[in-house]
């Protein structure tokens, strides 16, 4: 039997240390991503100090990686040169640093996941505590429950410690598909528990009282419980989920039910549930903005410039499409359609394979479409759980490329 050298023996203990010490930064910092009423929070602070030390320290970026890193990095050299044609540059360049800033985040979350799986369990579970705190407070500061809980709403909306009811509500939605995972997969001993949750959560979402994120829960629920059924081939297995399934929608349904006999819900429910609100669909509403908006995108190949469109009709995009091209132009927007094809095309050929990480994947996936499809009516360029989600999901692409890359060279698997 050979001896272990000694200077392994004394470095495994301290590599062990570093790894949890590691682990432990990443949780406190998507923790901190549901507690945002000012700018630069502490999210803003924490992670830009981890993005320095954790690649000071050595944090390798794999090939895997680096097209995530790539494609951001020229969409923000689109939002540079946006800068040059802005009349007035005043906030200009602190966007574009946001934003430069939030893409480094895609990458880190994507690298430290590469070099360690098990932190995607790690990274669901910070958001979930998050998530619950952030939700109760905006529950909480809708119904006014203590003095002064109205600084978590805004517009008789419940937005937690936001500073929006829009990014608020598909905020909570990530979490709410973990828990509803963990009900379908998990031992009926543990149901009672992720249930209170989801009400809570569910709750949350619809207080926000944002279509938006009312359309992310109800498409995102319905495909991740879509993709159980097709990747699960038992019968027993597929009637659990539809069991679990219809009895969580039941009990939801009801509190829903029970939040509308308040006069107050009710009676914004019932504004804001129409599809097409006054805003929209008013003379230089949301729609008619966006039509003016992409002309003018067509004749500014540099774009506007960070804000500049809703400097002109005093509202913003509402539409990352848009967003894309005014902000960062035609470079920008090429380079944001491509990252966003690219996930989504990728992660689903990785979708159903048996993997420890699939449910993680499957979850991330589900919500970049969710957010691509919700994109169309609001904007999520600045929302940091959209890059975070996005690092989710190149984490998992990558490890699965690590995966196929040690199979045998005979195992067809390895060229698929």
């Amino acid at each position: 039997m050979s001896a272990v050298p000694a200077d392994s023996r004394v470095a495994a203990p301290g590599r062990a240390i570093a790894a949890l010490a590691g682990s432990a930064a990443i949780a406190v910092g998507v923790f901190l991503s549901g507690f945002v009423m000012s700018e630069p929070a502490p999210y803003e602070l924490l992670m830009a100090g981890q993005i320095v030390v954790w690649f000071l320290l050595g944090l390798t970026i794999s090939r895997t990686v680096a097209i995530p890193l790539a494609l951001l990095l020229v969409f923000n050299v689109g939002g540079m040169l946006s800068l040059l044609v802005m009349p007035d540059m005043a906030g200009g360049p602190i966007y574009i640093a946001v934003s430069t800033f939030l893409a480094l985040t895609t990458v880190l979350y994507a690298a430290v996941i590469e070099q360690r799986p098990q932190r995607l369990q790690i990274i669901f579970k910070a958001w979930v505590a998050a998530a619950l705190i952030t939700g109760t407070l905006g529950i909480l500061g809708y119904f006014h429950a203590f003095p002064g809980a109205g600084i978590f709403t805004r517009y008789d909306r419940a937005m937690g410690a936001f500073e929006d009811p829009n990014v608020f509500g598909p905020y909570l939605v990530a979490p709410i598909l973990y828990l509803l995972h963990r009900l379908l997969t998990g031992r009926l001993v543990q149901a009672p528990l992720l249930i209170a949750g989801l009400l809570v959560l569910v709750m949350g979402v619809f207080l926000s009282f944002s279509r938006a994120a009312w359309g992310l829960l109800l498409f995102s629920s319905l495909m991740l419980v879509f993709l159980m059924l097709l990747k699960e081939r038992t019968g027993a297995f597929r009637l659990k989920i539809l069991a679990l399934s219809i009895a969580a929608i039941v009990l939801l349904a009801v509190a829903v039910i029970i939040a509308l006999q308040f006069d107050r819900v009710s009676d914004l429910f019932s504004n804001r549930a129409r599809l097409v609100q006054e805003y929209d669909g008013a003379r230089l509403g949301r729609f008619e903005r966006h039509k003016i908006g992409f002309l003018l995108a067509m004749e500014r190949p540099l774009g506007l410039g960070p804000m500049e469109l809703g400097r002109m009709f005093g509202e913003d995009e509402h539409n990352i499409w848009l967003k894309s091209l005014t902000t960062y132009g035609w470079l920008g927007f090429v380079s944001y359609v491509t990252l966003i094809c690219w996930t989504l095309a990728v992660g689903f050929r990785h979708l159903l394979r048996d993997r420890p990480w699939q449910p993680y994947l499957m979850i991330g996936w589900v919500m970049i479409l969710g957010h691509t499809l919700i994109g169309n009516v609001i904007d999520t360029d600045h929302w940091r759980h959209f890059y975070l989600l996005l690092g989710i999901v190149w984490g998992c692409i990558a490890l699965e490329q690590r995966h196929l890359r040690r199979l045998p060279s005979t195992n067809p698997l390895r060229g698929a």
